[in-house]
């Protein structure tokens, strides 16, 4: 079984459902049956994730992540992320300086390395531009990415090394979504992902931070049993994110089958109730949805 539950649900300058980061966990059974998932794997985690996974650990099923009232850093064995900005990667800090002092004796004095995962620019990018002014010195040392998770740079250039496996049976393919661009479409880069039960041969969509872009991700749309997409509730000239206006361009059949998530915090406004009807709906924070069975 895999599951998602979103931490939060909003966009970058949400204040109601803090931002917009994704757990997913693999179970060989189901979270009914047992204590924690076999493995797992965190979406993004931006400035608001720590307050985010604080309140996650409280909710019935997510005792796992719960050490005493603090969050077990522990607890979250693999991170990817899809860009590089502060709602998708704001709290790595915190998460990488916890696991490896509050948790050294897990790993001697090197603390605990969950596995980090994107595209090798992406990676690149985040300690030269984001992390390295934080977490670049240790006692002693100047430090690297390595110092704090088992990094795993995707080719991103349609190889088999563009895709990693949880529990061996769900594949986790990365495509560029065009988000923000230079010059050129997809020369920032940004990723979603593209999920398979490589038993069933299900898959589900995760859009990540994207413009609408139908005809690129058409064939994945139409596979999809489960869509999860960003939104922006309003329009504006040149979005960076999906407008609302624009989903609706889709076919009947798919928009029943999307939830939409990072919306902002007017989503319960009665404009919007025809969401409720005419998509999967809005995403909800901090419940638990079942992907595949």
């Amino acid at each position: 079984m895999l599951t998602i539950t979103f931490l939060g649900v909003g966009g970058a300058f949400a204040k109601r459902n803090y931002q917009s980061n994704a757990l997913i966990e693999a179970w060989t059974q189901s979270p009914n049956a047992q204590v924690e998932p076999d493995d797992n794997l965190l979406i993004d985690f931006g400035s608001t994730g720590p307050m985010a996974l604080h309140d996650l650990k409280d909710v019935d099923g997510f005792e796992y992540l719960n050490d005493d009232g603090h969050i077990r850093f522990p607890s979250i064995k693999r991170i990817f992320i899809s860009h590089q900005h502060a709602d998708h990667i704001g709290g790595l800090e915190e998460l990488a300086f916890a696991n490896r002092f509050m948790y050294a004796s897990l790993n001697g004095d090197t603390g605990f390395r969950p596995q980090l995962i994107s595209s090798a620019d992406i990676l690149e990018r985040l300690w030269d531009h984001s992390l390295k002014g934080g977490l670049g010195v240790l006692k002693d040392k100047s430090a690297t990415l390595d110092d704090y998770f088992d990094v795993l740079a995707l080719a991103g250039d349609g190889s088999k090394s563009e895709s990693f496996d949880l529990l061996k049976g769900y594949r986790f393919s990365i495509f560029s979504t065009d988000h923000l661009s230079i010059r050129n479409k997809y020369d920032w880069p940004s990723l979603g992902l593209f999920v398979t039960d490589t038993e069933s041969n299900e898959s589900a969509f995760y859009s990540g931070d994207t413009k609408y872009d139908f005809s690129a991700y058409e064939t994945m749309l139409r596979q999809s049993k489960m869509i999860f997409h960003d939104v922006q509730l309003q329009d504006q000239p040149d979005p960076v994110h999906a407008l609302l206006s624009e989903l609706w361009n889709m076919p009947p059949e798919i928009r029943q089958k999307t939830h939409l998530y990072h919306y902002d915090d007017s989503w319960d406004d009665p404009r919007f109730d025809s969401v409720r009807e005419h998509f999967a709906g809005f995403v909800a924070p901090r419940k638990r949805y079942i992907i595949f069975e």
